[in-house]
């Protein structure tokens, strides 16, 4: 959508979304190209909402509390009154960015609550700009005991770990950003365990636990870690398949408490990379079967706060479906393929292949 920025009206812009709506990459994407070539106001404003639910506080399974929530008609009048009427409204000392920051709240169970979410609760902040100055972009490295940590691997390392991709056994999506789809796939926050209520689900067992899922996660962490803005994966892997899928998630893992006695391991973020397209939409590549590959795909960005005792995950598999569809492994044209291809995938985690994911860190 580059070569339509030019085209756009120099007009003042709201742009308006949720860390788990479905826009979450192209509404402050849309901020940063039009801001930098337009002389108007241009304002970011991002909360902790899936698609358009701005007035709920809560996304999934998750609640932000009551200051999460806008009035959206309140924003709108007090928008257009400052900008077409030259009213004296909030808008006339707002910063350029305005953003929810998720994960202060008190990581027990909203009793009062008749659906019983995790009050992860955040606050608002304002920023001058977006991405976020001062970030520091933090690679953390994926290691073959499953550990993720700023220290790059070493030549006494396992090279790499591998695991089977069945597309008739599809792992299961469970929430994260999604829009329009809430009869079949539920937006916003969970635990990532299996339960009833999710399609594709077999049993209640925590997700990781399936065979085709590799989990690489931090130490407890010993002081709160704030994540805000672009995440960024860099995957080394290969594959039996000369096309296929990877995905990549973001988990803030809870300890376990009274409330969630076996902890609760939050969705933040995710993402999928369609082996062929990895270098460009245009030119399809297949792959080389047991060569690898470098993957880089854009996770949403976000913004919250890992909290002291908890844990950062990665969790690397082939699916999450039914929000993507299944790749059938077979290099074939995509949609008419009737056959499907069992694929052997190997991620490296070396010092030539180094995987990482690369976090945009603040100070808290």
């Amino acid at each position: 959508m580059d070569e339509y920025f030019d085209e756009h009206s120099d007009v003042p812009t709201l742009y308006l979304g949720g860390w788990y709506d479905s826009y979450a990459r192209n509404t402050p994407m849309s901020y940063m190209k039009l801001s930098a070539i337009k002389k108007s106001q241009q304002v970011l404003l991002m909360g902790p909402w899936t698609h358009g639910m701005y007035e709920l506080t809560y996304s999934g399974d998750v609640d932000f509390g009551l200051d999460s929530q806008i009035n959206l008609n309140d924003l709108r009048l007090a928008w257009f009154d400052h900008y077409m009427k030259g009213m004296d409204t909030e808008f006339a000392e707002w910063s350029p960015v305005r953003i929810f920051t998720m994960g202060t709240g008190s990581q027990r169970m909203n009793k009062h609550d008749y659906d019983r979410r995790l009050d992860h609760g955040g606050y608002w902040r304002s920023e001058p700009d977006w991405p976020v100055p001062g970030t520091e972009e933090t690679p953390f490295f994926m290691h073959a005991d499953g550990s993720l940590s700023n220290e790059e691997p070493t030549d006494d390392e396992t090279e790499s770990t591998g695991y089977t991709f069945d597309p008739m056994d599809p792992v299961p999506t469970m929430g994260g950003g999604i829009s329009a789809a809430d009869s079949i796939i539920r937006a916003g926050a969970f635990d990532q365990r299996g339960r009833a209520d999710f399609i594709g689900c077999v049993n209640e067992l925590p997700l990781n636990t399936r065979h085709d899922i590799l989990t690489f996660q931090t130490p407890e962490l010993e002081e709160d870690t704030e994540i805000t803005g672009h995440v960024v994966m860099h995957l080394w892997a290969a594959s039996s398949a000369k096309d296929t899928d990877f995905t990549a998630k973001l988990i803030d893992v809870h300890p376990p408490s009274d409330d969630y006695p076996d902890g609760f391991a939050m969705n933040i973020t995710d993402s999928i990379i369609r082996a062929r397209y990895r270098n460009g939409w245009t030119e399809p590549e297949p792959m080389e079967p047991g060569t690898p590959y470098e993957f880089v795909f854009h996770l949403y960005p976000t913004s919250n706060v890992f909290r002291k005792g908890h844990r950062i995950r990665l969790d690397i598999s082939s699916s999450n479906w039914p929000r993507f569809d299944v790749n059938p492994n077979t290099g074939g044209p995509l949609g008419l393929e009737r056959r499907y291809e069992i694929a052997h995938q190997t991620i490296f985690h070396s010092v030539e292949h180094p995987s990482h994911i690369v976090l945009p860190l603040q100070e808290v």
